[in-house]
């Protein structure tokens, strides 16, 4: 899916996303509740990660959408680092 045609919620979350994760090589947000934002599936990849356990990971995008979170009933997080 190209970039403009991502629901707005999408494009939220990618923003936010964006500003707390600079160095992020990659990040994919995908409403995986059919476009109404309850639910959400991100993979984010950032050199911010190297060294810090999954849970730690997953606690920094947490962290980063705390605001979003209040709104959605669910959140898939996928991390990595570069290779």
């Amino acid at each position: 899916r190209s970039f403009s045609s991502q629901t707005d919620g999408e494009a939220r979350v990618t923003r936010v996303l964006r500003e707390k994760f600079p160095r992020a090589s990659a990040i994919k947000v995908v409403d995986i509740s059919g476009g109404c934002g309850a639910m959400y599936e991100i993979h984010i990849e950032s050199e911010e990660f190297r060294e810090k356990r999954t849970v730690q990971q997953h606690q920094m995008v947490n962290q980063a959408l705390s605001e979003e979170i209040k709104t959605m009933h669910g959140l898939r997080i996928f991390t990595s680092t570069p290779k």
